[in-house]
């Protein structure tokens, strides 16, 4: 019975326009690439994984059906089941798509790319060369191109410009939030006080603090690049590509930071590989 279902199935589909079928299946792959770029690093991209699995199954059962047992019954209930899961995705997903919203709305033409980054770079170097100064410790991530959404989860949302005074104000002591990381996501502070993964102990030097350990945690699971200020020593550290550079001098953080998140755009970095050689000068661990 299905055997003769799946191959009228096959003669229908044979009897499509190739070029039409091509096209449209491009189409649909770019969508569902868009979407699962976008939720990557979210519980939502489980979520649709599931859903996705669980419809494409329910209309592969219907299509083989054999034609005259199909029941009308089933295509209702089917039609209804996708409009509940396209309720259910509104609001499941309400986070997700209010985010994209503000994505677009605050979408600039005419901004650049490296001069958001160059602005941000300021104020988070100012941060950090007062959090050193005055031995505060700090721990902040600055997503790049793996998400990190599932990290700000377990923060609490800010959505704020990325200036110096509310970096200081987030890591000062007694503060709630001081104690966990800060993530930065499109050049503002998503999420405070957030949870992030440890490294093995072993693969810290046992003077170094729990902030490190997060640091090289969340530098082997993305690629994020992540900034610590030292509580005791008030030392400045960098993690990146699954490496910890302990006692970064903070005159040159800045042109670190910028030679890993706008390599193509430092000017800096197109005369020479300056960020790599200041990395190469700094003691790893």
């Amino acid at each position: 019975m299905y055997y003769d279902a799946i191959k009228d199935y096959l003669q229908r589909v044979m009897t499509y326009n190739p070029v039409t079928v091509a096209i449209e299946l491009l189409l649909i792959g770019l969508v569902v690439w868009w979407i699962m770029r976008f939720l990557r690093g979210t519980r939502g991209a489980r979520l649709v994984k599931g859903a996705a699995l669980l419809l494409s199954a329910v209309y592969v059962v219907i299509q083989l059906l054999p034609t005259g047992q199909k029941s009308p019954r089933l295509d209702f209930l089917y039609s209804k089941f996708l409009f509940f899961a396209f309720v259910a995705g509104v609001v499941v997903f309400q986070p997700e798509l209010r985010r994209a919203l503000m994505q677009i709305g605050q979408a600039r033409l005419f901004r650049t790319q490296a001069s958001q980054i160059e602005a941000m770079m300021h104020e988070l170097c100012a941060a950090v060369a007062y959090l050193s100064r005055n031995k505060i410790g700090a721990l902040v991530a600055i997503e790049r191109n793996v998400g990190l959404n599932a990290i700000t989860e377990t923060g609490t949302p800010v959505d704020g410009q990325v200036t110096a005074d509310l970096l200081n104000t987030i890591f000062y002591p007694g503060s709630a939030l001081h104690d966990m990381g800060v993530v930065i996501q499109n050049g503002r502070i998503s999420s405070a006080g957030a949870q992030f993964p440890l490294a093995e102990s072993g693969a810290v030097d046992r003077s170094l603090g729990s902030r490190h350990r997060a640091a090289l945690g969340l530098s082997e699971e993305s690629d994020a690049v992540i900034v610590v200020v030292s509580e005791e020593t008030g030392r400045v550290s960098l993690a990146c590509d699954a490496q910890l550079y302990v006692g970064v001098d903070a005159e040159h953080l800045r042109d670190l930071l910028m030679g890993l998140l706008a390599p193509t755009a430092a000017p800096w970095n197109r005369k020479s590989n300056t960020h790599k050689r200041l990395l190469d000068e700094t003691n790893a661990v």
